[in-house]
């Protein structure tokens, strides 16, 4: 195993269409597109078509839906490791104007305690903050023995605060600071005080504010994509996520500028492109994106690099211009 991801599996179905349709009403969408979701399940995906196939701790039923994400995983190379469910959890997505509208239709309610795997050879752990319990369990277990553990906080779960006192590398959304009433400057004061050694907060089309290991913060621009070749914003920070992971297990003494700078075109590749799966850059792919669009022209966001105010912010449950690393 060289790297484990924890999260919870969809199967996203993704269309383009003007509106939804109400009440006795049909519409016809322009495109679709389906494939795996999930935000850990879609960073394990990134990571798997960079070249680095990795182990996936995932919800999985015993139907045609579970059969389908299977196959799909099995195609890419990845190992799964199934937490039992009754039905597939599913997403319809609609994208629109560099946003997108979701439903999911989840079931979280695991028929089995999570699996014991063997860690040996593992060097990089990544969760969502799904499946809480295993989250918990095996970030201890990779932060207690030196492996890199990361943490997509695209949302706040019931164990946010607890699982970040284990987390090496904590990037979350913007979403996470609405729901914890904190400003992102706020946010990344929070994460340090969690213990987190790199911290950041995406934001979207205004870019990533972050600190590293010494405690500075940065300000990276997003590329400056233009609007009319934005397709679908959705899986953009999962495929960022994997696509950082990835970057750190070929070249683990790199610093994380450089890491999130990889990631970042992974991302701007991504949202051309309709589906999760079409949205997977290689590694080629990744260069292109970085060479060709340049940084947006903005300086960085107002009230977001410099703290107003410490809060003490605890979680609640959930609510439901340096290129692309080349491989050597």
């Amino acid at each position: 195993m060289k790297t484990l991801f924890i999260g919870q599996s969809y199967i996203d179905i993704t269309f383009l269409a003007d509106q939804i349709p109400t009440g006795d009403e049909k519409t016809v969408a322009r495109d679709y597109a389906v494939s795996f979701g999930g935000n850990a399940v879609t960073a394990a995906f990134c990571c798997a078509k960079l070249g680095i196939a990795p182990d996936l701790l995932t919800s999985v039923a015993d139907d045609w839906l579970g059969r389908m994400f299977i196959d799909m995983a099995a195609k890419y190379g990845i190992s799964v490791h199934h937490r039992k469910v009754v039905e597939s959890s599913l997403s319809f997505i609609m994208p629109k104007g560099g946003e997108r509208a979701i439903v999911r239709c989840r079931d979280d309610h695991f028929k089995h305690p999570f699996p014991a795997l063997n860690l040996a050879g593992c060097r990089a752990l990544h969760v969502d903050g799904h499946q809480p319990d295993a989250a918990i369990h095996y970030a201890k277990i990779c932060h207690d023995a030196g492996i890199l553990t990361s943490l997509d906080g695209g949302g706040l779960r019931s164990n946010t605060h607890d699982l970040l006192t284990f987390i090496s590398v904590a990037v979350v959304a913007e979403r996470l600071c609405e729901q914890m009433k904190l400003s992102p400057a706020e946010m990344l004061s929070y994460l340090r005080s969690r213990g987190c050694k790199v911290g950041g907060v995406t934001l979207g089309a205004r870019g990533v504010i972050w600190y590293d290991e010494t405690g500075a913060d940065h300000f990276m621009p997003a590329l400056h994509v233009p609007d009319e070749l934005v397709i679908d914003t959705n899986g953009a920070g999962d495929i960022f996520h994997g696509a950082y992971v990835d970057s750190y297990l070929v070249d683990p003494d790199a610093g994380w500028e450089q890491h999130f700078k990889f990631a970042r075109a992974a991302s701007a590749y991504s949202i051309q492109h309709l589906g999760n799966e079409a949205s997977l850059p290689t590694l080629a792919q990744i260069n292109e994106t970085a060479a060709r669009f340049g940084e947006r022209q903005q300086g960085p966001p107002t009230l977001e690099l410099v703290s107003g105010s410490r809060r003490e912010a605890k979680a609640a449950p959930e609510t439901d211009e340096r290129p692309a690393r080349r491989r050597k």
